[in-house]
């Protein structure tokens, strides 16, 4: 998710079930080259674990440079093809690279070699690297896709069932994910359409598929993974502790909220919550109309 899996969130929905939780997408050039964005896009705690850096490159040197830099703070790094914003595609980054399989499998190759003498917190070497990729319109690029993938080293493989031309209201396809998952033998995760724990295990029945990971349900319901249909006011009630513990950026804290409380507000009320322009009129509003205030938070 571009901005909004922060240190925050990802507490939060580490709280409703989540076993991996990845960081937003993150340009590799640009966290190689600036302080000031390694620790403006990435803040973690001993808490945060296992959690994955998920970078956006165009160039092996990028990303092997910033998966470098990034091993001693996170469990893995993943590189983002499946990004299908027109802005990235023209920056040759995300989904761009589902057409330069080539140029993929040299990022793979560059950085698990320059990372290959990190030592993980589990005692192994070399820092783990995962691709996130769409689907093809012919599937048999997706087959081939994933096989260099994984020739190239990659540990682990997520599939989106759709291609970067499709909406996101187009169902997924799960005969696409399927097919990738019986082409490879590294785990593969299957993302898209998840927005219920009942839509995780039918997806992981179609497909056989390793894991699911979920963003735009997630964002709407943190707890969809421990079962609940709907984000719970215990839930929002946590992301209010988390989100000023971790100084979280007032757009994506209010835009958090957003998504979370949509359930339980009328239109007008959703206006009116839209137009508040600080985090103190947030958690006023959230306490004189709902009695939703900041959680004590505990293991």
């Amino acid at each position: 998710m571009v901005r909004y899996s922060k240190l925050a969130f990802r507490h939060l929905v580490r709280d409703y079930g989540v076993s991996i939780a990845y960081t937003p997408m993150i340009l590799a050039d640009v966290f190689k080259h600036s302080a000031f964005s390694r620790t403006e896009e990435f803040q973690s705690n001993g808490d945060d674990d296992p959690v994955v850096i998920q970078f956006a490159a165009k160039r092996a040197r990028d990303l092997a440079d910033a998966a470098l830099l990034a091993a001693p703070y996170c469990n893995a790094v993943d590189l983002n093809c499946g990004c299908p914003q027109r802005w990235a595609i023209k920056e040759e980054i995300g989904s761009y690279l589902m057409e330069d399989p080539e140029r993929v499998r040299d990022m793979i190759r560059q950085t698990k070699q320059q990372t290959g003498d990190v030592v993980m917190d589990d005692g192994t070497r070399g820092l783990p690297v995962s691709v996130k990729i769409r689907v093809h319109s012919d599937l048999r690029k997706t087959v081939a896709f994933v096989q260099q993938m994984e020739a190239a080293g990659a540990d682990w493989i997520t599939v989106h069932g759709r291609t970067r031309d499709q909406k996101s209201h187009e169902p997924v396809s799960l005969e696409a994910i399927r097919l990738a998952k019986q082409s490879v033998a590294v785990p593969l995760f299957a993302n898209g359409d998840v927005w219920s724990r009942a839509d995780a295990d039918r997806i992981v029945k179609a497909t056989g598929v390793d894991g699911v990971m979920a963003a735009r349900g997630l964002l709407e319901n943190p707890a969809l993974y421990a079962g609940y249909t709907a984000t719970p006011v215990a839930a929002v009630a946590r992301y209010l502790r988390y989100g000023i513990d971790y100084a979280t950026p007032f757009f994506i804290f209010h835009h958090h909220l957003m998504y979370m409380t949509e359930h339980i507000m009328s239109r007008a009320e959703k206006r009116a919550f839209n137009c508040l322009t600080s985090i103190p009129a947030i958690l006023e509003h959230l306490d004189t109309y709902y009695g939703i205030r900041p959680a004590p938070v505990c293991a």
